[in-house]
């Protein structure tokens, strides 16, 4: 073969390679990352031993956490019932919690936690625990679970897959999203529209599941009012003997009427022995009346 004839063999795959249409190639690399990333995505290991130093459910069958399994128990049923009882609230988004609590340092992460594992321990639910304190995420912190792409990058398009940012653990039927990384819009995003399309998903994709947000603090955070509007349940956490009365009222009257509300009084403390548990007792009741 002479030389001309090599140079035209190969002007000739030139052209075809140019023929190729560029959005199969890109349509291929993305096929390609995606399988990479969900294959690579790692299972998140809580330790027990960090539960338990913590005070939370780390094992129920132990005797020093059975007072507060039951008090958690208690908790989840009335949450259970109104997320997939018909009537009780608008079904749309009734298995969507929200757990916030009126100021900073209640112990609003602590009853997230405690709530998922809680209701993790349900044979027919899985439950999925949301970091959307977004400025000061603590949910894998105090789970010590590292830091992995959670809901900012969703947020912000770096991908468009819920399931990208969802983890399994360790413990069966709990599910965590992560914060993801700290972004100067944080507080915006969280108030975004595509913060709402992304609860409607969750309330459609994985109608079974029980969706716990760990917010921020109602006051001075007006995002997470944007936010009570996107779910059908709260949890108020109330720290004893700290918590102000006009507090918690100047927190709640700023949530729709529509929103199902109920409060875990934190830290309190029982009888003359001093503490109940490791120093955190509960009770929980739906508010009749707003004005009340």
């Amino acid at each position: 073969m002479s030389t001309i004839e090599k140079a035209m063999g190969k002007l000739a795959q030139q052209a075809q390679a140019k023929e190729k249409p560029p959005e199969t190639t890109a349509q291929s690399q993305q096929a390609n990352s995606s399988s990479v990333s969900e294959k690579d995505k790692p299972i998140l290991q809580i330790d027990s031993a960090v539960l338990k130093r913590l005070g939370m459910l780390s094992d129920i069958r132990s005797r020093e956490t059975r007072v507060l399994s039951d008090e958690y128990r208690s908790i989840k049923r009335k949450l259970l019932k109104n997320a997939f009882e018909p009537g009780l609230i608008p079904q749309d988004k009734s298995n969507l919690i929200m757990v916030t609590s009126a100021n900073p340092g209640e112990g609003k992460t602590f009853t997230s936690i405690n709530l998922a594992l809680s209701l993790a321990l349900e044979k027919d639910k899985t439950v999925l625990l949301i970091d959307s304190d977004v400025l000061k995420p603590t949910v894998s912190k105090t789970l010590g679970i590292g830091q992995h792409m959670g809901l900012m990058e969703y947020l912000l398009g770096e991908t468009d897959d819920v399931a990208d940012v969802i983890y399994h653990t360790n413990i069966p039927n709990l599910r965590i999203m992560p914060a993801g990384m700290p972004h100067h819009l944080s507080n915006e995003l969280l108030a975004s529209d595509k913060m709402r399309a992304l609860t409607e998903e969750l309330n459609s994709r994985y109608s079974d599941r029980v969706v716990l947000f760990d917010s921020p603090p109602v006051l001075g955070v007006n995002e997470t009012v944007v936010l009570s509007n996107f779910v059908g349940q709260a949890v108020v956490v109330v720290e004893q003997d700290k918590t102000k009365l006009a507090a918690i009222k100047s927190a709640v009257q700023q949530f729709g009427e529509e929103l199902a509300i109920g409060y875990v009084l934190n830290k309190a403390v029982h009888g003359k022995t001093g503490t109940y548990g490791y120093g955190y007792g509960y009770g929980y009741g739906y508010e009749e009346e707003r004005s009340a």
